[in-house]
């Protein structure tokens, strides 16, 4: 015979469940146009995080009876404990994980720029952002990694000069607005635009730092590296055909100069440094503040004009090099 017992709804796990849901809702809702505009990685994290919650949630409340055997067993006691325990675990990683990976929404100067221009044309997709110039194309580009967080859509400014000037740019978007999730983007973009046959690999903080790996590879196609408020994370001292631009600001409370001063040795001796005074590690793209940036001593415009001149030289050296 069976016994049909009464029991009350797992509160612990509906607990759990609300919150996950209001942690990625609140999210969705905070950052809905930055979600949407970058790589679908974490608006589909998102959307299966609130529907995982509403199942588990509902099943909590309307799961109030089950089913027992009179000779049915339990589970050892320490068994459920760390059961519970794992569950608690991965919750309250995942929420920390959503809450971490809300990227820094673009500015509204930055979505404007969106619309392309004179000289320049916008192609948005998911994964990545075209800056196509008007006039007759050069073949050499530049593939970018943004920096950790950043919504994509705020490196549109500052690189739209570079495009303006003839040079097809794209800016890469991120798996979690990471770049280390998606390391080969810049080969996928090298591959998809054979008519491209040089290309300088550059990016923003940890975005540079990718960057970096990758011109430090043997792909013949690169031939320079532009950091920007970025330093490799290990040695290409020895590529020494790689053309290097590093930039960054004096005032950049992340990358700080001391940072940048101390990777020197892991860069090509023939490197080009610029140093931004005043400059900080948010005024390489179009986000507003940073958390842990230092404080700026000249404007937001007078230092990324530097930015964008001393990017374009870069450009403009690769493309008049001899061919290998």
């Amino acid at each position: 015979m069976t016994i049909r017992l009464r029991t009350a709804p797992r509160w612990w796990t509906l607990g759990f469940a609300f919150v996950t849901l209001m942690v990625s809702l609140g999210i969705l809702a905070t950052r809905w146009g930055v979600v949407v505009a970058s790589h679908p990685a974490y608006l589909v994290t998102l959307v299966v995080a609130a529907t995982a919650a509403m199942v588990v949630g509902a099943t909590s409340v309307l799961d109030r009876q089950r089913a027992a055997e009179p000779d049915r067993r339990q589970a050892p006691r320490w068994r459920r404990v760390v059961a519970r325990s794992a569950a608690v675990i991965g919750v309250v990683a995942l929420l920390a994980a959503l809450l971490y990976l809300r990227p820094l929404a673009a500015s509204d100067a930055a979505i404007n720029a969106m619309a392309g221009g004179a000289g320049v044309t916008v192609t948005d997709s998911a994964t990545r952002i075209e800056l196509n110039p008007t006039v007759a194309a050069r073949t050499t580009g530049l593939v970018f990694y943004p920096g950790a967080l950043v919504d994509p859509r705020a490196y549109v400014p500052n690189l739209t000069p570079l495009a303006v000037a003839g040079y097809p740019v794209v800016i890469l978007k991120l798996p979690y607005n990471i770049a280390f999730f998606d390391p080969g983007g810049a080969t996928k973009t090298m591959d998809a635009e054979p008519q491209i046959t040089r290309w300088v690999v550059g990016g923003h903080s940890l975005g540079g730092v990718v960057a970096s790996s990758v011109a430090g590879g043997t792909d013949p196609r690169v031939r320079g590296l532009l950091l920007w408020a970025s330093y490799p994370s290990s040695s290409i001292a020895d590529r020494t055909a790689l053309q290097v631009t590093s930039i960054s600001g004096s005032n950049d409370g992340l990358a700080t100069v001391a940072k940048v001063d101390d990777a020197k040795r892991l860069l090509p001796p023939d490197t080009e440094y610029v140093v931004i005074p005043g400059g900080t590690h948010a005024f390489f793209g179009d986000y507003g503040e940073q958390s842990g940036d230092g404080t700026a001593a000249v404007s937001r415009d007078v230092a990324q004009r530097q930015i964008q001149d001393a990017s374009l030289a870069l450009l403009q050296r690769v493309d008049a090099a001899p061919s290998a």
